[in-house]
């Protein structure tokens, strides 16, 4: 079916587009590097769409796998990190990281692709040197740890594309899945497609859960369990704080969903949280979709990859910072004229309306 990721293309260029205009009035560096992560997207999603209607051949196999397979989510992910650069969410990006190398390695032991010789090693020792950098420059509450992010996903985006250029295809130059002529990287030797969960894992899950934490920062917040990663503590009480926050965090999201539901019912609820959810789903399903193409089942792999393009979509449109007025990009037609919040960021009072220390609002916005 060729409509189906057609379709996907067209939004997601679509999209990009209008990242690239709103980057081009804004300045802010997310919104560039959200905009390449939609390029490639598209792209991917095109190539898919001209190999299904006029049959695949390599160039058009090559393309598909460097930006579908490999780059989309390290960049889309990259983005997010820029995103909340101004906060502690480097520990999370870092672990991010760590658990991309190890899953790189593990990938490689299940699969033992041909040709990965030592790179599964190399990886792991990369993501850990550079899963460490990350999580000191974020203890130091130094905010350049985003370029740390950058080096990992750049670095590894330029090592794909060296790879890529001096390897050669076995004939016809292409391999598709057999029931569901969905392409598949098993042409590709492990040196290349390694790359995938290395930059998937760690783009797609900075994507997820950056998407959550905006929206736990954003929404009348319950706190059950407290914590605090105030790099001020001692170093125990830092630890024990370190380890229990991702728990923490999972419970006191949940808690507050309630009070998330009744300022949404009531017109309170900041638009960031439904639009941060959405984009969090939007990621999930993208980066479910890629996994399961990587097991073998391709069944869902195009549907996969539009649902979670519109769920992407349907959060920028709502949130209201993304997109204070709708128009042409690069133009002056306004489509749809400016909003406003009708609700200040942090609704509620008291503990409700408690800002985590280790959180600083104005550096998670979709602005």
């Amino acid at each position: 079916m060729a409509w189906l990721p057609a379709l996907t293309s067209i939004l997601a260029l679509i999209l990009a587009v209008a990242l690239f205009d709103q980057w081009r009035e804004r300045r802010q560096g997310f919104q560039l590097i959200w905009a390449i992560g939609m390029l490639f997207y598209g792209v991917a999603s095109g190539c898919e769409a001209l190999g299904a209607a006029g049959g695949w051949n390599e160039t058009l196999y090559r393309t598909w796998y460097l930006t579908g397979a490999v780059w989309t989510a390290g960049w889309l992910g990259l983005g997010t990190t820029f995103l909340l650069g101004r906060t502690r969410f480097g520990y999370t990006f870092a672990l991010c990281l760590l658990l991309a190398g190890v899953f790189t390695l593990l990938t490689q032991r299940k699969f033992n692709y041909d040709g990965a010789g030592s790179a599964p090693i190399l990886y792991l020792i990369a993501a850990v040197v550079l899963a460490a950098a990350v999580a000191i420059e974020t203890y130091f509450q130094n905010e350049r740890w985003p370029v740390l992010a950058a080096a990992a996903v750049i670095g590894a985006t330029l090592l794909s594309l060296v790879l890529m250029l001096t390897t050669s295809l076995a004939a016809p130059g292409f391999a598709l899945d057999p029931a569901t002529q969905v392409p598949t990287g098993e042409l590709f030797p492990g040196t290349i497609r390694l790359l995938t969960p290395f930059l998937n894992i760690t783009g797609g899950l900075a994507l997820v859960l950056g998407a959550l934490f905006s929206a736990y920062v954003f929404m009348p917040k319950r706190r059950v369990l407290a914590y605090s990663l105030d790099p001020t503590a001692s170093g125990d009480q830092f630890l024990f704080n370190l380890l229990i926050s991702p728990v923490a965090f999972v419970v006191n999201f949940v808690a507050s969903l309630p009070g998330a539901v009744r300022a949404l019912l009531a017109g309170r609820l900041h638009s960031r949280v439904p639009a941060t959810i959405l984009i969090a789903i939007g990621g999930f399903l993208a980066s479910g979709g890629d996994a399961l193409n990587r097991f073998g089942i391709t069944n869902y792999f195009q549907v996969g990859k539009l649902l979670a393009l519109l769920c992407i979509l349907a959060g920028f449109l709502i949130s209201i910072e993304a997109f204070r007025e709708i128009r042409l990009p690069f133009t002056s037609v306004v489509l749809r004229r400016a909003r406003h919040e009708r609700s200040a960021a942090m609704a509620g009072g008291g503990d409700e309306a408690e800002v985590d220390d280790e959180v600083e609002p104005e550096g998670s916005a979709l602005a």
